[in-house]
């Protein structure tokens, strides 16, 4: 009879952050149970692909129906696992997901197509040209728990489309979600061969790397994700990989201060601060930083802390305890060098272990971790600056360059020094929706990531680009060919004056020089 800890070695337990409540068990593969899985992706991915584009919309189509009709079941779950509060759950996650559906509905067909390649060079205009997008086959796909739901689905809904096959490696804290996402495919139409959930922890993750995929898409840590490029590198394997970011948001003078504080104390504090695109750098103007902090320090005061299934809720808890002390340990080394917290920072135990207040924090510097590092807590770290271009290199000065903003009543000024900020997204008087704008792409540059998803370039990602091209005159033996010689080097000489020359005389004369060519014997 198996032991208690044998068994669970067998199994993950999925719990509530907020009050330690089961969310569910599942079980943990081994290297043997995810090469089957692989295997199995690999058989049935021909058969998908086969059926055609519209097919395998209509599939989606339908699968958009039922999340649709079961969408605060869903974000019950997501609220559940998660500890997010449910309308954060329904608008971040099921949302998102509902609307990439309608994206690739709307635009699959024009990025999938075959193109046309137009071909201006004269010597082969004989011959036409087309750009064919292909899967890839089988697509592994290992997601991250701050969204559980909307990262793995937006990406499945994609490589599906596309016609791969996938297999989904969610974290191991949030596995739950992952399984109501296949359910709701398997419901939809979606042979459950082409998509498979493996669960499990890191060594589940190693074993998908390490069997014959032929993709790897990633969304989690810096670390995790060059281990990842590494062993990719190794197998020449085409990576995606978003690694997160330390996000700058620029309050200029003219900006209105309500709204870019409100903005500030949300783009901080959603999710409990555990969001990849989350405010975790804030630059305000000095001619408006103190009435900026003020009002950012009275909003984060009245946000209500608890568990997610309270709809008054509106900041959850954190996932775990050692999210927690990383969040703790980097606010108390700001502490120790001389910043100053204006409110928070401290563990809100009567709430469960895994709660932490929101925190403004000020009189911070770049030396810090809290500056330097992602946080991916609920933490505001604001620094005043003088001039644009001091907030221009203090928001550059980062590893990360996933996503920034700009806060200004003059657009088109926003919009020139987002030009200016080392991102993969910039967005003007708003934050993080980017996301959830499902034509926008994903992704970031520096130390947040490889590649994109979303959007026209995420659907490309899910593709292989093969070039096909067809001669016009099959019995023809090509100018190029063999048969080479002494006139022949004049000839094509010739040739390429008539292409090339500066003068229209050179080319005329290159054109008369080159004709003997069409005509010369070859091999």
């Amino acid at each position: 009879m198996a032991t208690e800890s044998q068994v669970a070695l067998q199994e993950i337990v999925s719990t509530n952050p907020a009050d330690g409540s089961v969310v569910g068990r599942f079980p943990v593969a081994d290297r043997v149970e995810v090469r089957v899985a692989v295997d199995r992706a690999r058989a049935a991915q021909p058969a998908w692909y086969a059926q055609g584009l519209r097919k395998r919309l209509r599939i989606l189509r339908q699968f958009q129906r039922l999340l649709h009709a079961r969408k605060l079941e869903v974000a019950n779950l997501i609220s559940r696992e998660a500890g997010k509060p449910e309308v954060e759950a329904l608008l971040t996650e099921v949302l998102v997901v509902l609307d990439v559906v309608r994206f690739l509905d709307k635009h699959a067909y024009s990025v999938l197509r075959p193109e046309r390649v137009p071909h201006g060079n004269l010597i082969l205009k004989a011959k036409r040209g087309r750009l064919l997008r292909e899967p890839y086959g089988v697509i592994a796909i290992i997601s991250p728990w701050n969204y559980p739901f909307s990262i793995p689905a937006t990406e499945t809904l994609a490589a599906l489309a596309a016609g791969n096959g996938v297999v989904l490696k969610p974290s191991e804290f949030t596995p739950a979600a992952a399984v109501e996402l296949a359910k709701l495919l398997y419901e939809a139409g979606v042979p459950d061969g082409v998509f498979q959930v493996v669960t499990g922890e890191g060594p589940t993750g190693v074993a998908l790397l390490e069997s014959p995929i032929d993709k790897v898409i990633f969304t989690g840590s810096v670390a995790t994700g060059r281990r990842i490029a590494q062993t990719a590198a190794q197998k020449l394997l085409p990576v995606v990989l978003e690694l997160g970011g330390k996000d700058a948001m620029i309050v200029l003078a003219d900006a209105d201060v309500d709204v870019a504080s409100s903005a500030a104390v949300w783009g901080a504090f959603v999710n409990a601060g555990q969001t990849c695109l989350s405010v975790e750098r804030c630059y305000v103007h000095r001619s408006v930083y103190d009435r900026f902090v003020a009002a950012c320090v009275e909003k984060t005061q009245k946000l209500r802390v608890g568990s997610g299934a309270n709809s008054e809720v509106e900041v959850g808890p954190m996932i775990h305890q050692r999210q927690l002390e990383i969040v703790e340990a980097q606010v108390n080394e700001a502490k120790s060098q001389g910043a100053r917290v204006l409110c928070g920072a401290e563990r809100l135990s009567r709430l469960g272990q895994n709660f932490y207040a929101p925190t403004v924090i000020v009189d911070v510097t770049h030396t810090m971790q809290l500056l330097a590092e992602e946080t991916f807590g609920p933490v505001l770290p604001i620094v005043p600056f003088d001039t644009e271009d001091e907030a221009i290199r203090l928001a550059n000065d980062s590893e990360f360059g996933l996503a920034a903003s700009v806060w200004t009543r003059d657009r088109r000024h926003g919009e020139a020094i987002a030009k200016k900020l080392n991102a993969g997204t910039v967005m003007v008087n708003d934050v993080i929706c980017g996301f959830g704008i499902s034509e926008a792409p994903h992704g970031g540059v520096k130390s947040s990531g490889i590649g994109r998803t979303h959007g026209r370039l995420g659907l490309e990602e899910m593709v292989r680009v093969k070039y096909l091209d067809s001669d016009l005159t099959p019995r023809m033996k090509k100018l190029w060919w063999y048969g080479y010689s002494a006139k022949l080097n004049r000839q094509m000489s010739s040739f390429t004056d008539m292409l090339f020359a500066p003068s229209l005389w050179g080319r005329i004369r290159g054109a008369l020089g080159s004709t003997g060519a069409l005509i010369r014997k070859r091999l």
